[in-house]
């Protein structure tokens, strides 16, 4: 199998088998992402795939359950070559259950509803997105290249094709200036989409994004651990989804919830509640892992 500089994935995709099939990402302007910044966008050739299938087959067997396709946004592949790949991968793995990829909403709703149902047919069972904030205003400032219509309609086509969805949220992504807005709207956002999973992210400036340059100057507010666990709090009681996993499965967060939703929803707020009670030196500093 080759790879192209450094492969990221999500951390519930950690026992999957990675096989690269874009090098990159092909919006790449976020300013609070680091990512990907090595590589020019491409997509790799169906050849050069199945190759790497093969030979993961031949040193793994057929052992393998969980495949994960990187880079940033495969969806953005031409629907008949996705699912090209999706059955040869199905061939060599008849264990294999689970196939995922990472799919932004602008990518996502270049596809049709047939197109997205035909992939799910295919073998493709599970989309990861960030949609990072449900405020139109937080999405512009960070360059994410979608609105919240366009969040709306790209979750409602995923799940409407049978695909399970994961949608990231991003704590603190809209500074201490609309902290509450962006807790209630995505909440919001959320609630109109009922995912299959939200997924919970703390924003650590990155040295060398555009983001760090605003905080550095003073003009982005970060969020300290007592105003990111409030907006957090405030974000999940305010969600009305129904049989949505809730996870908070990263490094980065000060509160590790978990819980389905709504039936865990004041178990989670009690431990938020409880970490509001320990004083911040308790906790990670703001910039720690990032700067």
């Amino acid at each position: 199998m080759r790879y192209e500089g450094t492969i990221y994935r999500p951390p519930s995709e950690s026992n999957s088998l990675l096989i690269q099939c874009t090098i990159g990402c092909p919006h790449n302007r976020c300013t609070f992402c680091a990512m990907y910044k090595d590589k020019k966008f491409r997509i790799r050739s169906v050849e050069e795939i199945k190759k790497d299938l093969t030979v993961a087959r031949e040193y793994y067997g057929d052992h393998v359950h969980s495949l994960f396709l990187p880079d940033g946004n495969t969806i953005l592949m031409k629907t008949p070559e996705l699912i090209e790949i999706l059955t040869y991968a199905k061939e060599l793995f008849s264990k294999l259950s689970r196939i995922t990829m990472y799919g932004s909403a602008q990518f996502l709703n270049l596809k049709t509803a047939e197109e997205l149902t035909a992939l799910r047919s295919a073998g493709l069972n599970r989309i990861h997105t960030g949609m990072e904030s449900g405020d139109d205003i937080t999405l512009r400032r960070i360059c994410k290249g979608t609105t919240t219509e366009q969040i709306l309609s790209a979750g409602r086509k995923v799940i409407a094709a049978g695909m399970q969805l994961s949608e990231y949220v991003l704590i603190g992504i809209a500074g201490l200036e609309r902290t509450q807005e962006h807790a209630l709207e995505s909440a919001k956002m959320l609630n109109a989409i009922n995912p299959s999973f939200i997924r919970l992210r703390t924003l650590i400036p990155m040295r060398g994004t555009p983001l760090y340059e605003d905080y550095c100057s003073g003009k982005f507010q970060l969020l300290g651990p007592h105003q990111a666990l409030k907006e957090t709090r405030l974000f999940i009681d305010n969600l009305a989804v129904n049989g949505t996993e809730l996870h908070s499965d990263h490094h980065s967060n000060y509160a590790w919830v978990h819980g389905f939703l709504p039936q865990d929803k004041q178990k989670m707020i009690i431990k938020i509640n409880q970490l509001l009670l320990l004083p911040e030196m308790h906790f990670r500093s703001p910039e720690e892992g990032g700067l």
